[in-house]
């Protein structure tokens, strides 16, 4: 009997310690499980953010491959200038003298689109993406065009020397015609004062004021909001957000309408959604400023050919969506520039247009330069 109670306090004993144990490991583990829980929710919504937030920018990569390799204009080439790059050219038409068209800045050769057709059924027109732009090939970073170490990425003498060597592979017949439009009119100047034998006729549409960035007002709003406007269209192009914008309507091609290919307007819209096209927009504008002290030097150094005429194409207002006080300091700019480099030029004015004409006045323009390449036929043909 002794012996059974006793045992039987041992049990009692034995098993009390091990109900305390079980109490107190049911406590600890039943944090742990808490914890495992709130983790578990947080993992869950990382994933949905990170799926939210690179879902877009990979099916945008995926889109760009497939449309880089099937959008590009009918009969368009892809020229080799040498050293790594490769220059989209599209020439239409035929005849003589043969007309090049340079964009505006951060602008592919898309905007040309009426001028080149518009043209090309009295003469040969040839449009090109700079280097970066469109569907042409910026030079990577371990490679070398031999002027990195004279201009700048980016820059007007860059350009002109890229388009230098597009005119020689191309075998573009001289001299043309050579037409240039904002950006393209710093170009066209500094390329007609350095190969002055290869230009004919010089034609400036809303010429850019070499010292128009020396006006705070300007600096300002070029440096302040624009650019970091083009800055934005690269991060939403790269995080494919462009491309979700296009598709409900809130981003839109530059040219649209009945009247436009649908094949132009696709292509409008890859370069929207292309953030190498985009990039190479932001740096055009970026450095526009060193661009224009460039062509400022060289036509202090070698002054145009009198055997190249200019001519002066501009609107009642440099860009009709800008405040009228920006626009009134680019038209007194531009006025005494003129005034100081081409005194002689032939200006032109266009009533309601501004330096969107190009593709928003197109049929006013064209008029004036037919009239321009008719001309020049007519002279090739007394001599």
């Amino acid at each position: 009997m002794l012996r059974r109670r006793t045992n039987g306090r041992e049990d009692a004993d034995s098993v009390k310690p091990d109900r305390k144990k079980t109490s107190e490991d049911s406590g600890v583990t039943g944090v742990p499980v808490s914890q495992r829980s709130c983790w578990a929710v947080v993992s869950f919504w990382m994933k949905v953010l990170l799926f939210i937030i690179f879902t877009p920018a990979f099916l945008n990569y995926a889109s760009l491959q497939r449309e880089g390799q099937v959008l590009s204009a009918a009969g368009a080439q892809l020229i080799d200038i040498g050293l790594g790059q490769k220059i989209h050219l599209l020439c239409k038409g035929h005849g003589w003298p043969v007309v090049v068209l340079d964009a505006p800045a951060g602008m592919s050769s898309d905007v040309w689109y009426y001028v080149q057709e518009g043209l090309s059924l009295s003469t040969k027109v040839c449009t090109y993406d700079r280097v970066g732009l469109g569907f042409s090939r910026r030079t990577l970073q371990n490679e070398t065009t031999g002027t990195e170490k004279v201009w700048g990425i980016s820059t007007t003498g860059r350009m002109v020397d890229d388009l230098h060597r597009l005119v020689k592979a191309a075998d573009i017949a001289t001299p043309f015609i050579l037409i240039g439009s904002e950006l393209g009119t710093l170009n066209g100047r500094f390329y007609s004062h350095i190969h002055d034998t290869q230009v004919s006729d010089l034609v400036l549409i809303d010429p850019i004021p070499e010292d128009v960035f020396e006006e705070e007002k300007w600096q300002q709003y070029w440096y302040s909001h624009l650019v970091p406007s083009l800055q934005m269209m690269q991060f939403s192009a790269a995080a494919g957000l462009s491309r979700l914008l296009i598709i409900v309507g809130v981003l839109k091609p530059a040219l649209q309408g009945g009247d436009v290919p649908e094949e132009l307007i696709q292509q409008q819209k890859y370069l929207l959604c292309n953030p190498a096209h985009q990039s190479a927009a932001v740096d055009e504008h970026f450095f526009l400023n060193e661009s224009a002290s460039q062509v400022r030097e060289i036509s202090r150094y070698k002054p145009l050919s009198s055997k190249t005429s200019v001519h002066v194409i501009t609107g009642e207002s440099f860009d009709d969506q800008l405040p009228s006080d920006l626009n009134q300091v680019a038209a007194e700019l531009q006025s005494k520039f003129l005034e100081r480099s081409y005194p002689g030029a032939n200006h032109i004015q266009i009533r309601g247009a501004d330096r969107h004409m190009i593709y928003k006045n197109p049929s006013s323009l064209i008029k004036h330069l037919h009239k321009l390449v008719s001309q020049r036929q007519s002279n090739q043909q007394r001599q």
